[in-house]
């Protein structure tokens, strides 16, 4: 985790993971104990993440395979700063709809990472330590999910700042980590 090609992907993986487990498993909350929402909003937060993921697989991939990993991975998670501002906006407002359309922004990003995070891994390491990253992206990735959910969970109902602060925090540190994946031209395999 700490070689200096693996470790900034596995690190914006795992912010990244958390942050979108948090915003969503706090939007479920605020719809239940502050908008006092029903069922269905909840189940929607869910789909609304996920719809995604079934839209823009296609496009994810080919922009995996068309352009600089690296770069399109420092995008994504740039752009997701403004998914964040959206979701810190909603926060602040205690506003159902702007988090939902933050939670859809990132499900956006997060479903254009995805190509993006297991296509660098052959162009970052050697064969032989394929399976090890692999395994560890997907640790890490579960991991922050349970991470974020119960974090999520857990300061749903407190102040909106604190939700806004901890979505802005860990965009910023997934951005830092993916401006770190090293890119085409400094790449080294070994």
């Amino acid at each position: 985790m700490l070689d200096r090609r693996f470790a900034p992907l596995f690190w914006c993986q795992a912010f990244a993971a958390f942050n979108d487990n948090f915003l969503k498993t706090a939007l479920v909350v605020l719809i239940l104990y502050r908008a006092k929402g029903s069922p269905a909003l909840v189940a929607l937060a869910g789909g609304v993440f996920i719809l995604p993921y079934l839209l823009c697989s296609g496009i994810a991939g080919e922009m995996a395979d068309r352009f600089d990993k690296a770069r399109v991975a420092t995008v994504v998670k740039g752009v997701e700063i403004g998914a964040a501002g959206l979701a810190v906006a909603g926060f602040l407002a205690g506003s159902v709809p702007v988090l939902f359309a933050a939670l859809l922004g990132f499900g956006v990003l997060a479903a254009l990472f995805g190509p993006v995070k297991y296509g660098l891994l052959p162009d970052l390491l050697e064969t032989a330590r394929l399976p090890l990253a692999n395994a560890m992206v997907d640790f890490a990735t579960f991991l922050a999910i349970l991470a974020g959910t119960a974090l999520g969970g857990l300061l749903g109902a407190r102040e909106p700042w604190l939700l806004g602060a901890v979505v802005m925090g860990f965009a910023l540190l997934a951005f830092g980590a993916a401006a770190l994946i090293p890119g085409r031209g400094r790449r080294g395999r070994g």
